[in-house]
């Protein structure tokens, strides 16, 4: 092989096809879900919900919708975190700014632009986003809604601990740990004394009654998956058992219980759900996408939640915790009659939970569930958010989850998700094409130079025989 070498000053050519230049090993994957988004008027349908939020003759134009929720889209599959991240990623690659649809004159939108765009655009609007993704997932065969599974997991906020303030006077946390080294002595604490003084008083938790972050006041003081305590939000989804499409993504305040967040995160999704049924251009049948069963951990058991599902009409297999032996009884009429519907509930899903379906929806939930956290939170770059507000936060969410069920269409079409697993495909179908020619061609090559008179080789074809 000959030592390529760097040109000179020598001019380039001046006209370039724009089909002759150079593309990642993913372009496939994304021109594969370009056609499946234009096919499906994507960009028309975003420009349409979209309008009411612009004028219609003054001021320049601004940042294309389908172009904004696209780049969010892009920060899904790349595994971005930022959008200074993602204005990055899309000016260094021609594959992305043919998904984005950009001509070659054409600058990407910077970051500034996707900020004051998603601050324009409402939730409700990035909610429709979603649904509209659903059903794309209901025309592809890809959602059932009758068996779902929820589960919730911690999103790092952007605000730190050390700059929570007392919601009564605003004292800093600094200033309140002076305070307590001064009325326990310590006249003029040092920087020191106050770090071995917090260490070793008790009872130094803070609570979201007294402390907030004065920068993200949505943010709340939570324990991560890793033990670490962070202001954090909380995102919960209810997932398709069937299918593994995520039909409801909330997020809700760190500090709520999964008791008090499950109900709405369902009534979300049935919402959902009821909008892909009613839609007439998908072929759906409303009977089907109604949600039946729900699979959830033990986290979400109380008396009070499965009587909540029963009223809905819905079937519940929670895992029921070891709380030793309940008593039934209160001194309250009324009271007594409410704690006898919850010892019914209790028994009836005891009763479920103990049967084998049971047990084979909760292997699903736990398979499913948790996939969509890895791909979407861990893997897909939302473990930590760069935005402050639950609702800025909770708009990122959606399209970023959107995307994960985007990915399950791409999966079933082409048998791959997302762009890294199609080049690494690629990479693996080119070691097998090579090893599998270096298999038939090594035997060949022997046979051939056993009988070197018979084959009169060139010297062309005796160096393709030793490199062979």
């Amino acid at each position: 092989m000959a030592m390529g070498q760097v040109p000179g000053e020598s001019q380039s050519e001046f006209w370039v096809a724009t089909q002759d230049l150079p593309r990642s090993p993913a372009h496939p994957f994304y021109e594969r879900l370009n056609r499946i988004l234009h096919q499906s008027g994507f960009d028309p349908f975003c420009e349409s919900q979209c309008k009411k939020f612009y004028a219609e003759v003054l001021g320049r134009p601004s940042v294309a919708p389908g172009r904004y929720f696209r780049m969010l889209i892009i920060g899904y599959f790349e595994k971005l975190d930022s959008e200074r991240g993602i204005e990055w990623r899309c000016q260094d690659s021609l594959s992305l700014r043919t998904f984005l649809r950009l001509t070659p004159g054409e600058t990407v939108p910077d970051h500034c632009s996707l900020s004051r765009t998603r601050r324009r655009i409402d939730l409700d609007t990035h909610r429709m986003m979603f649904e509209w993704v659903l059903k794309r997932l209901a025309e592809h065969d890809l959602l059932s809604g009758k068996t779902v599974g929820v589960d919730s997991s911690t999103i790092e906020a952007n605000a730190a601990m050390r700059c929570i303030v007392r919601k009564d006077n605003g004292e800093s946390y600094q200033e309140f740990l002076t305070g307590l080294a001064q009325a326990s002595g310590i006249e003029t604490p040092t920087a020191q004394d106050l770090a071995k003084f917090d260490r070793a008083r008790k009872s130094k938790k803070v609570s979201n009654e007294d402390w907030h972050n004065p920068h993200d006041p949505d943010a709340r003081i939570a324990k991560m998956k890793d033990g670490t305590t962070h202001l954090a939000y909380k995102p919960e989804h209810a997932v398709d058992l069937v299918t593994g499409a995520v039909v409801s993504a909330e997020v809700h305040p760190a500090d709520q219980g999964d008791t008090a967040t499950l109900m709405g995160t369902l009534a979300k999704a049935a919402e959902n759900l009821g909008e892909v049924s009613d839609d007439d251009t998908v072929q759906a049948d409303p009977s089907k996408l109604r949600i039946q069963e729900a699979v959830v951990d033990k986290g979400y058991h109380s008396g009070q939640t499965l009587v909540d599902l029963e009223t809905v009409e819905v079937r519940g297999y929670v895992s029921e915790p070891d709380r030793g032996q309940r008593r039934w009884t209160a001194k309250d009429p009324e009271a007594q009659a409410a704690k006898r519907m919850e010892q019914a509930a209790v028994y009836r899903n005891r009763r479920r939970a103990k049967g084998e379906r049971s047990k084979r929806l909760h292997r699903k939930r736990g398979e499913l569930v948790e996939r969509a956290f890895e791909h979407v939170l861990d893997d897909g770059g939302m473990r930590r958010v760069h935005l402050k507000g639950r609702e800025n936060v909770h708009k990122r969410y959606l399209i970023h989850v959107a995307a994960f069920n985007l990915g399950l269409i791409l999966r079933k079409l082409t048998g791959f998700g997302t762009p890294k697993g199609w080049a690494e495909a690629l990479r693996g179908l080119e070691c097998v094409l090579g090893n599998a020619w270096i298999r038939l061609w090594g035997p060949l090559g022997c046979v051939l130079r056993a009988f070197p008179r018979m084959t009169k080789p060139t010297r062309a074809t005796g160096a393709f025989l030793r490199a062979a």
